[in-house]
């Protein structure tokens, strides 16, 4: 379904409130919501905001992590495993 096909003005929203929320739980399709013929709102499935959320937390890591290598704050895996092993080694 495209995203075109799910604008809706505001007042429709006030009308059809519980349609409105029955349908984004079956077809978990974003609405857009108008005011003045204005898109001002996007009403979401709480299951696909949390998809969305998750992604973006992804991606801000790999983000974090693509600046690091860029900045060279990176090590061997070698290296790393060499630190690791040297900290468990002090703690027994």
């Amino acid at each position: 379904m495209k995203l075109s096909e799910q604008v809706k003005p505001i007042s429709y929203l006030k009308a059809n409130a519980s349609e409105v929320i029955r349908k984004l739980g079956e077809d978990r399709q974003p609405v857009v919501i108008t005011s003045h013929g204005e898109a001002k709102a996007v009403l979401q499935d709480l299951t696909k905001y949390e998809e969305t959320q998750e992604t973006l937390a992804l991606l801000k890591i790999l983000a974090l992590t693509n600046k690091q290598v860029q900045d060279g704050k990176v090590d061997t895996a070698g290296n790393a495993f060499e630190r690791i092993r040297n900290r468990y080694a002090k703690k027994t």
